[in-house]
């Protein structure tokens, strides 16, 4: 490029921000770090508030960060249970209302043999949930659509 030469613009849409949160029951952290970096590395400013997050804490924190979205993961089995109460929560907060919030993961103890949480967690208020064995794939492509995505969701029947 010769010097004074304007720079090619870019055609990147800025990053969004992101709060990833566990539900209040679990403590598990790894998930919460592959999800922190899988969204940095995709270009988006993340606050992630670790395990055990009583609702409350999640509400402040939303009120204090101001994300895009909100990502809301489970391993141990109790998202559907704890994510209905925390969004239902969240939901109640005028505030809050229109907030995009997501969960993921291990969201029932039974396993494979279990119906799909999709379209309870959908009634309670999540904007897309995406199951245990769906991978990432489908929460990258999410992630990546406009800034207030299309509801997809994964395992819902």
């Amino acid at each position: 490029m010769e010097p004074g030469a304007a720079a090619p613009a870019t055609q990147e849409r800025p990053g969004r921000r992101v709060l990833v949160s566990s539900v209040s029951s679990d403590s598990h952290t790894w998930n919460l770090v592959f999800l922190q970096l899988l969204l940095e590395e995709m270009g988006h400013e993340v606050t992630n508030i670790g395990s055990c997050v009583p609702d409350e804490l999640l509400i402040e924190e939303c009120r204090r960060v101001r994300p895009d979205l909100v990502v809301i993961s489970s391993v141990n089995g109790h998202g559907a249970l704890d994510g209905s109460r925390a969004v239902r929560r969240l939901r109640a907060q005028p505030d809050l209302r229109d907030l995009p919030v997501v969960i993921g993961g291990k969201l029932g103890v039974r396993g494979a043999d279990a119906d799909s949480y999709g379209p309870e967690l959908l009634a309670a208020g999540f904007d897309a949930v995406f199951e245990d064995g769906a991978g990432i794939a489908e929460f990258r492509r999410y992630v990546d659509t406009s800034a207030r995505p299309e509801l997809l969701t994964s395992g819902a029947r």
